[in-house]
């Protein structure tokens, strides 16, 4: 007499696994079915989505620009007023010397518009030439940032000025 077959373990196993197999293309062709039939109900999502999202997108990218163009003419005006100071100390130098190399620095930069201030320590107006040995001077220079904007003034900026001053003693002989 012959004994039955009993399944070994991995034939078992083979069986379930093709089972699982059919089960599993069963359900990703259902799947598929119904994700067809959603897309075709979703046609011109992405374009109404990019609709709403633009605007607000290239909003930020412009606000970028121009918070980035008001600290590029900031840093430019700083330069300015520091060179400003730094030749209005020098023996035998005008308020013209100064404020000419001022606007030089700021025309090679594309800069317009700017006021250039040469004034004491008590914030009266001075005159480079009349200082004496370790008097203080300061360049203030300042910039609508209406001049300096690439774009229409926001609301924000509007009425903004930039505002640059360096501070030095003057190097005069004794």
């Amino acid at each position: 007499m012959k004994q039955p077959e009993v399944p070994t373990n991995g034939d078992f196993v083979a069986r379930l696994s093709s089972a699982a197999d059919d089960q599993q293309q069963e359900m990703s062709f259902k799947v598929e079915k119904m994700c067809r039939s959603c897309r075709k109900h979703r046609r011109g999502a992405a374009a109404v989505e990019f609709a709403i999202v633009a605007p607000v997108f290239f909003l930020m990218i412009l606000g970028m620009i121009e918070v980035g163009r008001a600290v590029m003419v900031q840093q430019i005006i700083t330069n300015a007023s520091r060179e400003g100071a730094r030749l209005a100390v020098l023996p035998g130098t005008t308020a013209t010397d100064v404020t000419n190399r001022v606007e030089e620095i700021l025309a090679n930069q594309t800069v317009t518009g700017a006021t250039v201030e040469i004034l004491d320590e008590s914030g009266g107006v001075v005159d480079p030439t009349t200082a004496q040995y370790g008097d203080v001077i300061k360049v203030t220079v300042s910039v609508p940032f209406s001049n300096v904007s690439w774009m229409p003034p926001w609301k924000y900026f509007k009425d903004k000025t930039l505002v640059a001053s360096t501070i030095m003693r003057t190097e005069r002989v004794q």
